[in-house]
């Protein structure tokens, strides 16, 4: 049996540095995908030029990915070719065999696991000092895994597969939303805090018909009215403003607002002026119409930008829809806001019953019917739940009819004209 001598302390050696070198990789590789970006991002703020450098590298996460698996390839690769030489060299040809069997068990403990455990257990702390010398090897390796990636989106062209250097930045939005439900359901996160985080996020998913008050429920002013019941309907109403029309609710000449309207009565007392010579439409706002496709967030900027509150939503006919405020979109954030002039229906929206099931008003949104359940009935196809009933129907029911779709179970309990206004939904 051959004796150990200069040349095969050297291999071990090697092999041993080769192990290092691939536990390095795979450590590396580990913590540079596992680290949160916002956390580095924030160290990097306060300083860190580890942080900096790591949101460096993954920026382009398939040019880090190929470059760390490069170099933990070769390493293994080496390394499994040193041990089989070394092993062939004092055992003969058994030593493949030993071989194979001695390098998994290293590689395994030593160049994965154990390195892969470290880092993910403290992702940002491994990625902020690993990341300098990856910067470095990236651009070492360059070459190569330039050529590698080509390859590769070459071969995985003709499955339609592309990369798409911005992914990561559209999956972002995601990502978060998926913490917070997951943060939910561990009860990390309160039902309301919940609620309210997805709600911000999904604003710039919905338009401003999903939300607006239809003109069926409206309330307005013809200014064809005498001054005094224009006055006495304003006092009387639960809102600041309305829109004032003539001849018809299509034709809608402005916005009054309560405090304006008053001023102006009050200038009319003081001048000595009759209150019939009172004209509304002059004291009255310009109206401000939207379409009805306008994302929330983009309409909420809107509102900021233009100091208004108020605004009226026409469809692609410039036929009017409702009218949305901004405390309409501020509630699909916060939940239902109420002040001391809101008029409090007798009749919730939704009531529980003691069998389980849902008294529901036929007006009431399926997202707020989702969040206050905790429910994932479809939105896609209409936004109320009556909406829902009618498009699964293919119909418009009538009173006792009940039907099953989506793992629930819909009773309509009341109807006004073509109107669902009461449904009993229960789950399956």
């Amino acid at each position: 049996m051959p004796t150990m001598n200069a040349t095969t302390w050297l291999t071990v050696a090697a092999v041993a540095a080769l192990l290092l070198i691939s536990a390095f990789f795979s450590g590396s590789e580990t913590a540079l995908t596992a680290a949160s970006r916002g956390k580095l991002k924030s160290q990097a703020d306060r300083g860190s030029r580890g942080a900096r450098a790591a949101l460096r590298v993954t920026d382009d996460s398939e040019r880090m990915i190929g470059a760390l698996l490069l170099g933990n390839n070769v390493a293994n690769i080496l390394s499994a070719s040193l041990v089989t030489a070394l092993l062939t060299d004092i055992v003969g040809r058994n030593g493949v065999a030993i071989a194979t069997v001695i390098v998994t068990a290293l590689v395994l403990v030593f160049g994965e696991v154990l390195p892969k455990t470290l880092a993910i257990i403290n992702p940002e702390p491994f990625a902020t000092r690993v990341a300098p010398v990856i910067v470095v090897l990236i651009q070492l390796f360059s070459p190569v895994v330039t050529t590698v990636r080509a390859l590769v989106r070459l071969i995985l062209r003709p499955f339609g597969v592309q990369a798409d250097p911005e992914s990561h930045i559209l999956a972002l939005r995601e990502e978060i939303a998926g913490a917070i439900t997951l943060g939910h359901f561990e009860g990390a996160v309160e039902k309301e805090d919940r609620d309210r985080l997805l709600g911000a996020l999904d604003l710039s998913d919905r338009t401003v018909d999903e939300i607006m008050r239809h003109r069926r429920d409206m309330e307005m002013l013809d200014a064809d009215l005498p001054p005094d019941e224009i006055v006495a309907k304003m006092l009387a109403s639960s809102h600041s403003r309305l829109p004032v029309y003539r001849d018809g609710d299509e034709n809608i000449l402005g916005v009054i607002h309560a405090k304006d309207l008053l001023r102006e009565v009050a200038r009319l007392e003081k001048a000595g002026a009759d209150l019939a010579t009172l004209d509304v439409v002059k004291v009255a706002m310009k109206p401000y119409f939207i379409p009805d496709t306008t994302a929330l967030d983009e309409q909420m900027r809107e509102f900021l930008k233009r100091r208004t509150h108020f605004a009226l939503v026409v469809d692609e006919y410039g036929t009017l829809q409702g009218l949305i405020t901004l405390e309409d979109i501020l509630e699909e954030i916060v939940g239902e806001i109420t002040d001391e002039f809101d008029v409090v229906d007798s009749t919730q929206a939704l009531k529980k019953s003691d069998d389980g099931s849902y008294l529901v008003d036929g007006t009431m949104t399926i997202r707020d019917l989702n969040r206050a359940t905790d429910w994932n009935l479809p939105d896609e196809e209409a936004n109320t739940v009556a909406g829902l009933v009618i498009h699964e129907a293919q119909m418009i029911p009538s009173e006792g009819q009940t039907f099953s779709f989506h793992g629930y179970r819909f009773e309509v309990m009341s109807r006004r004209e073509n109107r669902l206004t009461r449904l009993k939904v229960r789950r399956l």
